[in-house]
């Protein structure tokens, strides 16, 4: 099965993420925390901040994607996520959101964007997430009750997905393919064979 690496094309205007989407099913497959005011005071009732922290692009993670005519999977190098979470800010884009892909959304901002550089000494690790260096990891701030009270309280999101506009890099040969991600891809098939799950569509 083909593995496609994606790119980032510096020619085009467009290309790089434009937007993120909170979702249910998240195709890199890490969910996202919701964050509360911590008080020194146990006794004190926490307060919601209305944060959301979780990754948005895990690099050399194979993500299975399906169309009419093939099957394949993509990935992002760690240079690639690196440069289009630049791009992501770079543009103005931290205020767009939506919702599975489908519905825009107001009130929802990208308020911290990192790189994970450290396995152990990383702000991901204070939240239990053991995402690998190079994970662009986000959080955002939550500014409209509707989305909190109905999707993120209720659990009907789980994670990050994101938008954008990348370009297809040559497929890379079967044998130069790193034994982590033979793995994983793997493991992938067989998961969704045992569950039954259905394919995910969107990044």
């Amino acid at each position: 099965m083909k593995i496609i690496e994606l790119v980032l094309d510096e020619e085009q205007e467009d290309s790089g993420v434009e937007a993120i989407s909170i979702v249910e099913s998240p195709a890199i497959e890490e969910d996202f925390v919701a964050l509360k005011k911590q008080d020194i005071k146990l006794a004190e009732v926490n307060k919601d901040k209305k944060l959301l922290m979780g990754a948005l692009l895990v690099p050399n993670k194979p993500i299975f994607r399906k169309n009419e005519d093939d099957e394949y999977y993509i990935y992002f190098s760690k240079d690639t996520i690196r440069k289009a979470s630049q791009l992501y800010l770079k543009n103005g884009n931290q205020n767009n959101s939506t919702l599975e892909h489908q519905h825009s959304l107001s009130g929802l901002t990208l308020v911290e964007s990192w790189i994970v550089e450290s396995e152990t000494n990383d702000k991901s690790r204070l939240y239990n997430m053991n995402v690998p260096v190079g994970t662009w990891m986000g959080t955002v701030k939550v500014n409209n009750d509707d989305v909190w009270n109905e999707y993120v309280k209720t659990n009907k999101v789980k994670g990050f997905s994101i938008e954008g506009y990348f370009a297809d890099k040559m497929e890379r040969p079967k044998e130069s393919i790193k034994e982590d991600m033979e793995a994983d891809i793997l493991l992938a098939k067989i998961e969704s064979i045992v569950k039954g799950e259905k394919l995910i569509k969107n990044i």
